[in-house]
């Protein structure tokens, strides 16, 4: 078990002690690895893979989006079952597949687990469960780590954040897109590919459907101004997005995004995480699926 002491709100010592607690008593042997920075999840998840490989095992990512996405990178594809409990601020893999979001709930759901093959994306060489986005979006998140540091980390400093972000001028995306054997221009303030279908039906967009069938989806916007921004944001806070005229979205296979402009190197983020990639960009599902942990008895998720 990887888990991330950095994730949740301040409670790593309570969730450490309920997740050994619950797993003692129920007579399961456990390794619980912890990390305090996003650079030691990599080699923590090889470690828990190995012993898990060892022992005939499973590997557990307990923390934020972004921590579940650096363990899954390292167990897809190994035929390692993944399970997972979250501690992030919307939570919104865990939700998509009735994992709850209290701890206690999520490790008991844990001890009678099914397995389900679960798709996941891929920009270029890294992976993604919920979304990747390049533009504005990635500075949305950025900057929203930067009030969660300052005022804690709650789903009202997220918005406060969003429209503190918004309040500012944007640099215009003039991108090129491939696919179904078509090239595409587009100018617009950004562009998220989604592979979650909470999050979509929780902004209002009609596709959201199309993950549950090995499709990913763009959501995009045509060049709009800080108002329009603002209206937008209102639309997806009433689960109405896709219906702006503004609002660009699509289910695809596979798709190569080209900046324009000649640049090599751009800024992109993978289920909130930044970094920054060789264009093109080519966005695709993975070959390989996620053998997920889910609850034997599911729970469909609300927005």
């Amino acid at each position: 078990m990887v888990m991330n002491s950095r994730s949740g709100k301040g409670n790593a010592d309570q969730i450490r002690e309920t997740v050994e607690a619950l797993l003692s008593a129920a007579g399961r042997r456990y390794e619980l690895i912890p990390v305090s920075s996003g650079s030691q999840l990599g080699p923590a998840a090889q470690k828990a893979l190995a012993k898990a490989r060892e022992h005939d095992g499973i590997v557990v990512a307990i923390g934020g989006d972004g921590t579940l996405n650096a363990v899954a990178r390292v167990v897809l594809g190994s035929g390692v079952p993944f399970g997972i409990l979250p501690q992030g601020t919307f939570n919104y893999f865990g939700r998509c597949h009735g994992i709850p979001q209290d701890t206690e709930a999520a490790v008991q759901c844990l001890l009678d687990a099914r397995v389900r093959p679960v798709s996941v994306g891929m920009l270029n060489d890294q992976l993604f469960l919920i979304n990747a986005s390049l533009g504005l979006y990635p500075r949305l998140l950025q900057d929203r780590e930067r009030y969660k540091r300052r005022y804690g980390r709650s789903r009202l400093v997220a918005l406060w954040s969003a429209l503190a972000t918004l309040a500012h001028a944007h640099r215009q995306l003039d991108v090129q897109l491939e696919y179904e054997g078509a090239i595409h221009s587009l100018r617009t303030p950004t562009i998220v590919v989604g592979n979650n279908r909470l999050q979509m039906e929780h902004i209002g967009i009609e596709e959201a459907e199309a993950s549950e069938h090995n499709r990913l989806v763009l959501m995009s916007s045509r060049p709009v101004g800080t108002l329009s921004l603002y209206w937008l944001l209102v639309r997806g806070l009433a689960s109405r997005l896709g219906d702006a005229e503004n609002v660009i979205s699509f289910a695809f296979d596979s798709m190569v995004v080209r900046p324009g402009r000649g640049r090599r190197k751009v800024k992109v983020a993978l289920d909130g995480e930044i970094t920054r990639m060789v264009a093109p960009l080519t966005f695709r599902v993975a070959n390989d699926k996620l053998p997920l942990l889910v609850p034997r008895v599911t729970v469909e998720a609300t927005p």
